[in-house]
């Protein structure tokens, strides 16, 4: 019985160890990365003679974000025509299915990176809108013969109204931001929303500020994926989630062959006759090549210290969003 009983105490102390042993590694992986990362956050101070590209163009560090800046600058005005164009409409889709994977619920708060012109902030505020009018809608058809204290509840859960959801559009961009302002303006969208010129890569945030986090076509601009990863993880709150919506790399080759030839003869076309600016959307097309595939990108998200990173493929890999959590 004695010796039973010791077999078993050893077993358990060797699996907790082995445990600990694991948890371990999972730590000091995740402080090396994040050490690795932050010994970066001086790259302003280090960047002389490193080199990037520009598209397909190789250029200093220190000057591609003037010249993303400038880019974005030239197409603000035209750039939500300009992705209907260029899309036929399907950006709005590949917009929607990225909130209802988020399944955002009332009174989140949102930072909507590079959010440019506001699609996914009008999105989230909308979304999170209609799930609260939903589980009101629920909730009454459930006390179809409701007693007094269903009735006070009631009034008391009016009075406290709709939770509020706040969304914070962050763009380095005045212009982008400016066509952005005027959209909710026309919309009518000013409850729980925000503008903020900020740097993806040195967000203007304190640590632990946000419920979720999304880039939606941003995050290939930024010099240094990394740092914006890193600050991404740094502003989410515990349990926060990151989402990123990206172009990607076609997984089918006959597509990825019809894509190729669409991206590089149309799109540069369409960019000089609808924006009058061929070389903004040459750029755009380059970068797109230059991005990482969804497993090496899944894989920095990983490096940045989030969790349960997964991808989904839209549109044959076109796009994909990538997801992970702050735990």
């Amino acid at each position: 019985m004695a010796a039973s009983i010791r077999t078993l105490a050893l077993k358990v102390l060797s699996d907790s160890t082995r445990n600990i042993h694991h948890v371990s590694r999972c730590r000091i992986k995740h402080l090396c990365c994040r050490a690795r990362i932050a010994g970066c956050r001086g790259y302003s101070d280090s960047t002389e003679g490193r080199s990037t590209h520009f598209g397909f163009q190789t250029v200093p560090e220190e000057e591609k974000a003037e010249k993303v800046y400038k880019v974005f600058e030239s197409v603000a005005k035209k750039y939500d025509v300009m992705n209907d164009a260029m899309s036929l409409g399907i950006h709005r889709l590949w917009k929607d299915t990225l909130l209802h994977i988020m399944n955002p619920q009332p009174g989140l708060r949102l930072l909507d990176t590079a959010g440019g012109t506001g699609d996914i902030s009008f999105r989230f505020l909308e979304y999170t809108r209609s799930m609260y009018d939903r589980q009101q809608r629920l909730k009454a058809k459930s006390h179809q013969t409701p007693s007094w204290q269903d009735i006070a509840n009631h009034y008391v859960s009016d009075e406290a109204g709709c939770p509020q959801s706040r969304a914070v559009v962050c763009d380095i961009n005045k212009e982008m931001l400016k066509v952005g302002k005027q959209r909710a303006e026309k919309a009518g969208i000013t409850t729980g929303l925000s503008w903020v010129v900020g740097d993806a890569e040195e967000l203007p945030f304190d640590d632990d500020q946000f419920d979720i986090y999304t880039i939606a076509f941003g995050i290939r601009n930024v010099t240094h994926i990394e740092q914006a990863l890193q600050e991404a993880f740094r502003v989410l709150k515990p349990g926060g989630r990151f989402m990123c919506l990206e172009f990607s790399k076609v997984t089918n080759p006959l597509l990825a062959r019809l894509y190729d030839a669409y991206s590089f003869q149309m799109i540069p076309v369409l960019g000089e006759v609808i924006a009058g600016d061929w070389k903004s959307y040459q750029y755009l097309v380059e970068s797109i090549r230059k991005f990482p595939d969804q497993e090496t990108f899944k894989e920095m998200i990983e490096d940045a210290g989030f969790f349960c990173v997964q991808y989904f493929n839209l549109t044959g890999g076109i796009v994909a969003i990538h997801s992970g959590f702050k735990l």
